[in-house]
């Protein structure tokens, strides 16, 4: 059910840098930045795998206590996710495994990024 959804980092090139790493594995890029004459001057990027759909936006105020889930195609996406995401620098909260209280097949890794939101990587396949 979402289009795309949006975040506000408080250094672009830092949070770049962990979700270019982080989601390499989901399949997903930065696909485009928007011209500064279009943002007033702030770094904004989005990331997708055939479109953005999750999108960077530099500025003073960003803050944690964001979820993000994102799909994985299989389980050993959500593996290699929280992976790349603790190399990339994020902070491990959750590692990958069965969350049965959610539903049976709910397999997911959960790490902070450099500013404290919480972004998930989720496979709803059985095995």
């Amino acid at each position: 059910m979402i289009d795309h959804l949006g975040i506000t980092v408080s250094d672009f090139d830092a949070s770049k840098a962990f979700y270019d790493e982080a989601f390499a594995p989901l399949g997903a890029s930065l696909l485009m930045m928007v011209p500064a004459e279009y943002t007033g001057g702030a770094k904004v990027g989005g990331y997708g795998r055939d479109r953005p759909v999750f999108w960077l936006r530099e500025a003073a105020d960003a803050g944690p206590g964001r979820h993000y889930a994102f799909t994985a195609r299989s389980r050993a996406e959500v593996g290699a996710f929280h992976a790349a995401a603790i190399a990339a620098g994020g902070r491990d909260n959750g590692a990958p495994g069965l969350r049965p209280h959610y539903h049976p097949d709910y397999y997911g890794a959960f790490v902070f990024d450099p500013d404290g939101n919480n972004v998930e990587a989720v496979c709803h396949l059985p095995e």
